[in-house]
């Protein structure tokens, strides 16, 4: 695409360079340049775009957004706007043609939730026969390709890319994880999304928001935006909507601005769809799901109250979309697990070992009450907190973790640039018993101890990672997968049992 014609109607204050010449791409990663690529040189929190021009150039770059004109710059088209962010977003939207117009497009917002409901939209959608793509913390799903997903929400230039290969791989509509960083910094630019879920809202990243109110106005970002005539441009159009959980204490503030049609689910407080009469096993959850009148009976193979507000979520589209209640709860019933969220580790000894993303207090809270449910012995934790993120919750962690488990192994999750042994004395902090915490920095060992010690009434919760596969620290990051080292402990431990025999 031509540079001029890339501009067409964007706000642009000055443009140093021939405009007729060719871009190949758009890349605000000099490290990911391309020969013909416009290069985005934005300021970001820790860096500053300016400072890898002369990267992006010798990687073959053409052209530059920037908000300072450089004159020592030859042969390159300068593009000069003092708000780079917001220009950025303008060009996403004109290279990759509006691809946000030709998908219907959900967003999900939320502290805890966010993954396990894109999965089971996007089952939804696919067994509604318009087929979805899907990005989210733990992959991108663009058509039949899978990619493992870099950060939950990509940046502006990338979401856009995407969306628009969809389109190009048959896709008729997208599920997006929506975080507050990515609202707050514009990743999201220029989407016009068809229908938005608040899940809940609980302490988390206050390291970067620093307070609850600041989170909830980043969230609240995403439902101001909602265009109440934007489906107007898809066939078929249904009412741009806000679907949010009636039973969370900030809905309220989350709605604030908000002109979309609002839908409301919940279990405690009367909402539009609602789930009463919930039955939690082992094998699955029951409950009544009812919605303007109509009440139906769902079993989905899910466990854990909160995963309820899940499917109550996921079901919200297909209501939305004028979805039979009954179809749509049976839809829910061949759900696959989500990795690393609350997923069972099958294992030669037959432990009961769970492995679940939980990293905050309020997410461990879920669990461990999904938990109680199935308990028979004792509950053992294995968790961390993670490096540079928001110390505040370490002790919250510890405390809930003592009043639901009774043992809990202290390790490390992804100490990133911290010292795993400071870490670990703010954890310790929540605790008020000391003989109900055992500390072990090295995360194998401590899910080895857990094994070692658990019987076969036991249930073991390793959390904090989930899905991850690897783990970070200062200076490398090395392979771990919870999932994978539980299972393989299991199997060395069977084998050796077998040998002494």
């Amino acid at each position: 695409m031509k540079i001029k014609k890339l501009l067409k109607d964007i706000p642009i204050k000055e443009i140093k360079g021939p405009k007729e010449i060719e871009i190949s791409g758009i890349c605000c990663n000099s490290k990911l340049v391309s020969p013909g690529n416009l290069f985005v040189a934005k300021k970001g929190r820790s860096e500053d775009g300016m400072h890898y021009i002369p990267e992006a150039i010798s990687a073959g770059a053409i052209a530059i957004l920037t908000d300072i004109y450089d004159p020592s710059l030859k042969n390159i088209t300068q593009i000069i706007h003092p708000d780079v962010p917001l220009i950025e977003g303008l060009l996403a939207l004109n290279y990759y043609q509006q691809a946000s117009d030709e998908l219907y497009i959900v967003g999900i917002t939320g502290t805890n939730g966010k993954t396990t409901t894109s999965f089971l939209i996007k089952h939804l959608l696919d067994q509604l026969h318009i087929p979805s793509g899907l990005i989210g913390t733990i992959e991108y799903i663009i058509g039949q390709h899978r990619y493992q997903a870099t950060r939950t929400t990509p940046d502006v230039l990338t979401n856009h890319k995407m969306l628009r290969e969809m389109v190009q791989q048959g896709c008729k509509s997208a599920v997006m994880e929506v975080t507050s960083h990515a609202m707050d910094q514009g990743r999201v630019q220029n989407i016009d999304y068809d229908l938005a879920i608040f899940t809940n809202l609980s302490l988390d990243h206050l390291d970067y928001h620093h307070t609850m109110d600041n989170y909830c106005a980043a969230k609240n970002k995403l439902f101001r935006s909602l265009k109440p005539n934007n489906n107007q441009k898809k066939v078929p159009h249904f009412p741009t909507t806000a679907v949010v959980n009636g039973d969370s204490g900030w809905t309220s503030k989350i709605m604030e601005g908000c002109k979309a049609n609002i839908l409301s689910y919940g279990i405690d407080n009367p909402c539009d769809l609602q789930a009463k009469e919930i039955r939690l096993s082992s094998s699955g959850t029951h409950f009544k799901l009812s919605y303007g009148g109509k009440t139906v009976s769902c079993l989905w193979p899910m466990i854990g109250r909160f995963n309820v507000y899940n499917c109550l979520a996921a079901i919200s589209v297909g209501v939305v979309r004028g979805e039979p209640l009954d179809k749509l709860a049976d839809m829910m019933a061949d759900f696959p697990a989500v990795p690393g969220r609350l997923e069972g580790v099958p294992n030669a000894l037959g432990r009961k070992i769970y492995v679940d993303f939980a990293h905050s207090d309020d997410a461990l809270l879920n669990v461990f009450e999904c938990l109680q449910e199935l308990k028979t012995g004792r509950i053992i934790a294995v968790f961390g907190c993670g490096g540079d993120r928001d110390f505040t919750k370490r002790p919250k962690m510890a405390a809930v973790c003592e009043k639901f488990s009774d043992l809990s192994i202290v390790t490390s999750d992804n100490p990133r640039s911290e010292d795993p042994d400071a870490i670990i004395r703010d954890i310790v902090k929540g605790f008020k018993d000391k003989s109900r915490y055992e500390v072990e920095p090295d995360r194998r060992l401590a899910i080895q101890k857990a094994i070692d010690i658990a019987g076969d009434d036991d249930i073991i919760l390793i959390a904090g990672k989930g899905h991850e596969a690897y783990q970070i620290f200062a200076h490398k990051t090395i392979e771990f997968d919870d999932w994978k080292i539980a299972a393989n402990i299991c199997q060395m431990k069977h084998t050796t049992e077998l040998a002494n025999r």
